[in-house]
């Protein structure tokens, strides 16, 4: 197997922004957000959060638990969030400049399921798979950083977080985004962890993990959360904020309605994070989505509503000038089917013409419930896709080739084949990994192959021979030691789970 060569990630320009939303319609979602923030404010279960803010002359409403917050308060804490900053790798070549030139693809997460890989029945992840993951991810050039894509169901629930990062360390040299530790005690661990690698002063400017922390639909912060912002925030590790309204459900039965909702509560976050640190590094993280009216599922034949919901997060993020996370992919599909892949084309193209600065869902199906392996590699290739797309077309004089044309002319040759230009340029072309070039008869002498199938190769030979970047032995051996400390303290205190 060609071996892909150690560092370097893909970066998708951000040369378009199609105008999906005016700029008064985004204004109009501005208003409303600072509307009910300040008439129907948050919940949250911190009393520290609460007496903070009032502190820092918020409304608060003790007895029931609730803030409101200043429209102008809000404004001013926005404000203090940086647009610009890097994303580190243990691998420099691999960080991540968020500047708002590039977007950057990472795969999808949580699911609890994994496809098996050799069975291709659906069963609960473990460390080990997660780690395999990251193998998988950190060979495929399309995935700059990466999820906590699947839930580590083999270790206890007090320090799973912890054992999902410790999965992720070895098995790759590109940026970790860890979104599944949202309790403090978790983002210490995590936070010693990163220092072990880096040390607090290169933490601090070009950090190897960032976070994000989940507001809970409508409008309620847990105390536990809160808490974690304010150490990440602390040690330099970004953390964005991030909502998950479902339309109908935990937000109004309207596309608007949901996107101002989302606002509203992202903007809660910031300023919940901006107050505790000012100047910490966030993410604006919207995963709007909707349900289905019949069942009262998740909607998995999601299609235009969810792709504007989509795309408003990234619009609003510019409004504010802040870094955004958005969602790509991600079907509700059971396999990679025609289903998967309509809808994971219309929303590649999406998030390529109105992008966010981080894309993230590649390889899962079942709206995020199940992950397979095969799924993030076909991924990746309509990313591929994206890119050159992207990339556009150069119309200089070695590219517009008229010299070449008269060449063949004058000959009369009558192709191209032979001519020195072709040679040079036969490679510049999309080739796939994945899709049969074949002809018809070949293919069905072949067993009538599809792109699963040169998927799972692909998996298969990517984990049998390809090594990542070794960690030093040393860290290797203090991460083993933070994670054995941790969950050997929290075992006393909260008991196996």
């Amino acid at each position: 197997m060609e071996q892909v060569p150690q560092g370097g990630v893909t970066r998708f320009p951000q040369k378009y922004e199609l105008p999906i939303y005016a700029p008064e319609d985004l204004d109009r979602v501005h208003q409303a957000s600072l509307d009910i923030l300040e008439r129907a404010g948050i919940s949250t279960n911190s009393d520290r959060l609460m007496k903070i803010m009032a502190d820092n002359g918020q409304k608060v409403d003790f007895d029931k638990g609730r803030i409101y917050f200043d429209p102008q308060y809000v404004e001013d804490m926005v404000a203090l969030a940086p647009r610009e900053f890097i994303l580190g790798a243990r691998n420099p070549a691999n960080d991540l400049v968020i500047d708002g030139r590039y977007s950057y693809l990472s795969t999808d997460g949580c699911p609890a399921e994994i496809i098996d890989l050799e069975t291709g029945d659906r069963r609960y992840s473990t460390k080990e798979d997660l780690r395999q993951l990251g193998v998988l991810a950190d060979h495929l050039p399309e995935i700059g950083f990466l999820f906590i894509s699947i839930s580590a169901n083999d270790k206890p629930v007090a320090v799973r977080p912890l054992h999902e990062t410790h999965a992720l360390f070895p098995a790759t040299a590109k940026h970790i985004m860890q979104m599944t530790a949202y309790d403090n005690y978790n983002a210490r661990a995590i936070v010693e962890m990163c220092e072990a690698i880096q040390g607090k002063e290169d933490l601090y400017n070009r950090p190897v993990m960032s976070n994000f922390q989940c507001v809970i639909s409508p409008l309620h912060w847990e105390s536990g959360p809160v808490d974690a912002l304010e150490t990440f925030g602390k040690a330099g590790i970004p953390a964005g904020i991030c909502s998950m309204p479902l339309m109908a459900a935990t937000s109004p039965a309207s596309v608007a309605g949901t996107i101002t909702l989302a606002n509203a509560e992202v903007l809660s976050g910031i300023v919940i994070q901006e107050t505790l640190v000012p100047g910490a590094r966030t993410f604006y993280v919207q995963y709007a989505s909707g349900i289905d009216m019949g069942s009262g599922s998740m909607n998995q034949a999601w299609g235009g509503e969810e792709l504007l919901m989509e795309t408003a997060g990234p619009a609003m993020a510019r409004r504010y000038n802040i870094p955004s996370v958005c969602s790509t992919m991600g079907t509700g599909a059971m396999t990679s089917d025609w289903h998967a892949g309509m809808q994971n084309t219309f929303s590649c193209m999406t998030s390529l013409v109105l992008p966010g600065d981080l894309l993230t869902g590649v390889g899962s199906y079942y709206n995020a419930g199940v992950y397979s392996l095969a799924a993030m590699v076909l991924d990746a290739e309509i990313m591929k896709i994206g890119k050159r797309w992207l990339d556009g077309v150069d119309f200089s004089d070695e590219q517009l080739a008229v010299n070449v044309v008269e060449s063949v002319i004058g000959n009369q040759t009558g192709h191209f084949l032979g001519e020195e230009h072709t040679r040079d340029h036969m490679r510049d072309f999309y080739r796939s990994d994945v899709l049969y070039t074949g002809t018809w008869e070949q293919w069905e002498l072949d067993g009538k192959p599809g792109p699963m199938q040169a998927a799972d190769a692909i998996v298969k030979d990517v984990l049998a021979n390809y090594e990542p970047m070794p960690m030093d032995e040393d860290v290797a051996k203090e991460l083993d030691a933070i994670v054995e400390r941790y969950e050997a303290e929290a075992e006393e205190e909260y008991g196996q789970d």
